[in-house]
């Protein structure tokens, strides 16, 4: 039984891990390449006017332009080449935990059957909120951030053939990290499953996914998420899709507090060499997860009842 599990997991793993590569790889060469023209130079200059709203200086756009075309290692080692406030890094460091590397991950929650409108208004919706209210009630944080043991790359590319073979690497990197991470994660889901410990794993967090409006079919992929990420979460919702029959509405609950709270961890862990409070960080993250998904979850609820009503009554 052991290796039939296991037979059939690395299948799912090597299928998940094709379905999704077929979006990461494109995505990340295409951006990898266009971080060496004009085209990222362009996005930064057209929302640096945005900066003071949001309590930061000019030079904060090309971070967050870096994390949301590209991901977080980018934009902290773009933080680490400016003397900003420890405010500012705060911000950045809010703003990126909620909104970065927003086309590959935004691509894969689609894939997962996550709405396009539902992806922008979340992510980078709750980034530019939470710094305008970060600026206005902490007044704080003024003195010089003090940066740790991390330190950006000095290593640029010359010329076409080496932006592009730099461009190819990372996008194959992307898809072995990825392979690395999804093909035992579902050998190891199809194992739990075949011993029935994934039912009674739904059925111990099934108080804590319908309190957050969700079946309990839903809290595999809230685990992945949490602890993985949004990719690598897709790939469990996608498989969970196939096989538990997740509802639409059950997707789009899971992702929205993915999409605020994910990969929290290592997402949480990789700012605190920049010299900021991470419990905070952590705390919004959830917080904000938390409250976002119930309000929505009792909005769809109250829908719902709305429209049952109005049936009877026809």
């Amino acid at each position: 039984m052991l290796l039939s599990s296991m037979k059939k997991g690395l299948l799912v793993g090597f299928k998940t891990t094709w379905t999704l590569g077929k979006v990461i790889f494109p995505v990340t060469l295409i951006v990898a390449v266009l971080q060496y023209t004009p085209v990222l130079p362009w996005v930064m200059k057209m929302i640096s006017p945005l900066m003071n709203l949001l309590g930061l200086t000019g030079d904060a756009a090309i971070p967050l332009v870096l994390g949301n075309f590209l991901n977080l290692y980018a934009a902290i080692g773009a933080i680490l080449t400016f003397d900003f406030s420890v405010k500012e890094v705060f911000i950045l460091a809010v703003m990126l935990s909620f909104s970065h590397n927003l086309f590959i991950e935004s691509s894969v929650a689609m894939k997962a059957g996550v709405k396009l409108w539902v992806v922008i208004v979340t992510r980078p919706g709750l980034a530019l909120l939470s710094a305008v209210v970060i600026n206005l009630v902490w007044h704080g944080g003024t003195e010089t951030a003090k940066y740790g043991f991390i330190q950006p790359s000095a290593e640029h590319p010359d010329g076409i053939a080496a932006i592009l073979l730099e461009a190819v690497q990372k996008a194959g990197l992307g898809i072995f990290q990825l392979a690395m991470i999804v093909i035992p994660l579902m050998v190891v889901i199809q194992i739990l499953k075949d011993l029935q410990w994934l039912n009674k794993f739904s059925k111990m967090m099934s108080p804590v996914t319908k309190t957050l409006g969700m079946k309990e079919n839903t809290s595999t992929t809230m685990a992945a998420g949490l602890l993985f990420g949004l990719a690598y979460g897709a790939g469990v919702m996608i498989q969970a899709v196939k096989e538990d029959g997740v509802s639409k509405k059950d997707i789009t609950l899971a992702f929205i507090f993915l999409m605020a709270c994910h990969a929290v961890v290592e997402d949480t862990l990789i700012f605190v060499p920049l010299g900021i409070p991470v419990w905070p960080l952590f705390l919004i993250r959830l917080g904000v997860a938390i409250v976002l998904t119930l309000v929505v979850g009792m909005i769809w609820k109250r829908r719902g009842l709305v429209k049952r009503k109005e049936a009877t009554y026809d």
